[in-house]
């Protein structure tokens, strides 16, 4: 069975486009096709270590025959094939975060994983890169994201800096 989702990446340590563009090349080697890449964006660190630099945003329109924890598995690969440590603090800085925020309309919930993501609609840096792939996304409870995004408090700066990153080079 062939699913699609929806991937959010995020750098703040060393060349952060670089370390996005390497993980979208990466991802294929996993068993994870990209379809689509957004524009990346500019964000203020949000969560529990806000004393760090900004980050490097984007989302991705992928394609895969994982299930959800064989997807996680392949996130998690690309991210220590990137340098990430797997120990760290939560939400603290790293060359590369590779999340899984919508597989198709599933709803899925284990120790290691939540689908949709648990900050899927309430994150702006998340919410603006979704929408520029597919405006009239909704999560699997019918909720649309650009309600969820309209609805958003003031804060979570987030600004377009770069074209969208390159798919199957």
């Amino acid at each position: 069975m062939t699913r699609t989702g929806y991937l959010g990446l995020g750098s703040n340590v060393g060349d952060r486009r670089t370390n996005l563009q390497a993980a979208v090349d990466l991802l294929p080697r996993h068993g994870v096709t990209v379809l689509a890449a957004s524009s990346t964006y500019d964000s203020e660190p949000v969560g529990e270590v806000p004393d760090q630099p900004s980050f490097l945003n984007a989302c991705l329109r992928i394609r895969t025959s994982h299930g959800p924890e064989p997807l996680l598995a392949a996130c998690k690969e690309v991210e220590r094939e990137l340098g990430r440590p797997a120990a760290g603090p939560r939400h603290g800085p790293r060359p590369i975060d590779v999340d899984v925020l919508l597989l198709d309309g599933l709803v899925h919930t284990s120790d290691r994983l939540q689908i949709p993501h648990r900050e899927v609609v309430t994150r702006r840096f998340v919410l603006v890169p979704l929408l520029e792939l597919d405006p009239g996304l909704r999560t699997p409870d019918g909720q649309r994201a650009v309600d969820a995004l309209e609805a958003l408090e003031t804060g979570q700066w987030v600004g377009r800096v770069g074209p969208p990153l390159a798919i199957d080079r």
